[in-house]
């Protein structure tokens, strides 16, 4: 029974992200040239570097899995670091080669990490302290990458500028 409490509460995340993402993340970035749009998306992944604390013990179960812990773990620290390579390469083309491979690569690593999780057997008592990244933090990190996928195969075009009408 954990493990459907553990998947309803991805499901929700899911959702409730979703919702907030189309009204008020996207229409907003959608209006922003290439660079602009991805920089609030890289800053969000900047923090990845949370994922270390699948590796801290104490703050989860000494039953965790390595092979998972350690997969997430590393991973997240390099997609919060290629994150923030590509933001200080902004505005020039290493920025948004930079952020197609953060993008490349931090989406691989949370589907890497579902698949770890999986063929280790974990379960959500496990992650003692850290349930909160995969029932709350990930989904977002999922649908964030959607969006820079999105964003980085548009073209660059400048930013629409919205007319006044007067009366």
């Amino acid at each position: 029974m954990p493990q459907l409490w553990f998947f309803i509460s991805i499901a929700f995340s899911f959702v409730a992200w979703g919702m907030v993402t189309a009204r008020y993340i996207w229409p907003e970035l959608r209006l922003r040239k290439r660079a602009d749009a991805l920089r609030p998306l890289l800053i969000l992944h900047s923090f990845r570097f949370i994922g270390l604390a699948f590796l801290v013990p104490g703050v989860v179960s000494p039953d965790l899995p390595s092979t998972f812990a350690h997969s997430a773990g590393y991973g997240d620290i390099i997609a919060a670091i290629l994150a923030m390579i590509a933001l200080i390469s902004f505005p020039g083309g290493a920025g948004v080669v930079i952020a197609w491979i953060f993008s490349l690569w931090g989406s691989a690593d949370i589907v890497n990490a579902f698949y770890q999780a999986n063929r280790a057997g974990l379960l959500p008592g496990q992650l003692g302290a850290t349930y909160f990244l995969p029932t709350l933090v990930v989904p977002l990190l999922l649908i964030t990458h959607g969006l820079g996928f999105r964003i980085l195969l548009q073209q660059n075009i400048p930013a629409v500028k919205e007319s006044r009408h007067t009366a």
